[in-house]
């Protein structure tokens, strides 16, 4: 059975590092005209921040597989806390990217390395796990500040996170002093589910299934409230009650897709969250404004309860390397959406907003693919 505790833990230092990783980009109109930025120096930061948040997370995961460390989550959040300090109170552009550089950096710490632990903490349920984790990082990540110098409130959430992480650390050390104390605690040998070649061919499609998700995610949670008020000519306020039914079915999505996964297999949890996707995405461009709020709840429910059954199906191929596949998708995914969001801004200033939508319906049509991966559930592994 699934350790409760510690996946609740885990849920809320999700949720508590998402918030603070959310007040760089939404302090970004105000830190602009308090120091006077152009717009690509606003570019500049969000680069420095994609590249400490997205790439380093396989290295950090890789890291923690070959010597795994109690105290990594607190670690990560010395990062973060150290990084919103400098951010709220520099002055320079230099300043400020290494200040964001340090928040990614923590989030680069958190997600593979929580990830690993709830997959342990989950047990035989480790979908259900995911979700329980996932979808606490949903709701930070939704919440930010209002102004730059209600950035150091902030760190209350900090303490918070460090609060919610000291069970979580406890956990884990009693978890590794027990595996030490095994007597195959390190000498057993875990086969692959696959060959080398097969692996690296699945991990591949799991690649497309992952940068098909995130680029309709990224027209939706990016550029939803002004697609609205361009089509349909609702007011901001509106369009802010649509974009948060959007994020509840998001959230929705991510704690049924682990259950289900566990139930019924990871593969038919992929399959039919993003295929399924498709019809509702093909049809939003043509919709009325009542119909369109159905039809965006229904496609981020569905694309949202792919990615735990996603992670969990990579770590299966590579049990042994937990931490490094969970930071590579996780980066992964933060890296598509953060190039997708740049493309499509780019795409609409050349071709309209509701552009952005009859293009990017088609994406979720990738998840034909998802018939290239072999069924997990009870394979043999070979010697």
């Amino acid at each position: 059975m699934p350790t409760f505790p510690i996946l609740l833990a885990l849920s809320a230092s999700h949720a508590l590092n998402d918030l603070l990783q959310s007040v760089i980009t939404a302090v970004y109109p105000m830190l602009k005209a308090d120091l006077d930025l152009d717009f690509a120096q606003i570019g500049i930061i969000t680069l420095v921040y994609q590249i400490a948040a997205s790439i380093f997370q396989p290295v950090v995961g890789y890291t923690f597989d070959r010597r795994p460390f109690a105290w990594s989550l607190p670690m990560g959040m010395v990062s973060t806390t150290a990084g919103i300090i400098l951010f709220s109170l520099s002055g320079t552009l230099p300043g400020i990217l290494l200040a964001v550089f340090l928040v990614g950096l923590g989030s680069a710490t958190l997600h593979p390395e929580a990830s690993r632990i709830t997959s342990l903490a989950g047990h035989a349920r480790r979908g259900f796990a995911q979700s329980v984790f996932q979808v606490g990082g949903n709701f930070g990540g939704s919440i930010g500040p209002h102004g730059r110098r209600y950035v150091l409130w902030f760190l209350i959430f900090a303490a918070l996170a460090f609060a919610a992480m000291r069970p979580i650390c406890q956990w884990y050390r009693g978890y590794l002093a027990d595996l030490k104390a095994r007597p195959e605690g390190h000498t057993r040998h875990i086969s692959l589910p696959l060959s080398r070649r097969r692996t690296l061919f699945v991990i591949s499609v799991i690649v497309v299934l992952i940068f098909s998700k995130y680029v309709y995610m990224a027209s939706l949670s990016s550029y939803y409230t002004f697609y609205l008020i361009d089509r349909f000519g609702v007011s901001v306020a509106t369009s802010q009650i649509f974009l948060f039914i959007f994020v509840v079915s998001t959230a929705a999505g991510t704690l049924v897709g682990g259950p289900v996964g566990d139930r019924y297999g990871r593969k038919l949890v992929i399959w039919v969250s993003i295929l399924g996707t498709a019809p509702f995405s093909l049809l939003l461009p043509h919709a009325s404004l009542p119909l369109t709020a159905v039809l965006s709840f229904c496609a981020g429910f569905m694309l949202s309860s792919a990615f735990p059954a996603i992670l969990l199906y990579a770590q299966e191929l590579l049990p042994t390397k937990l931490g490094m596949i969970s930071g590579l998708f996780f980066g992964f995914a933060f890296g598509v959406g953060g190039i997708a969001s740049a493309v499509l801004g780019n795409f609409a200033d050349r071709y309209g907003i509701e552009a952005i939508y009859n293009f990017c319906a088609y994406m979720p049509l990738l998840g034909i693919v998802a018939i290239l991966l072999p069924d997990l559930r009870n394979r043999p592994t070979p010697a």
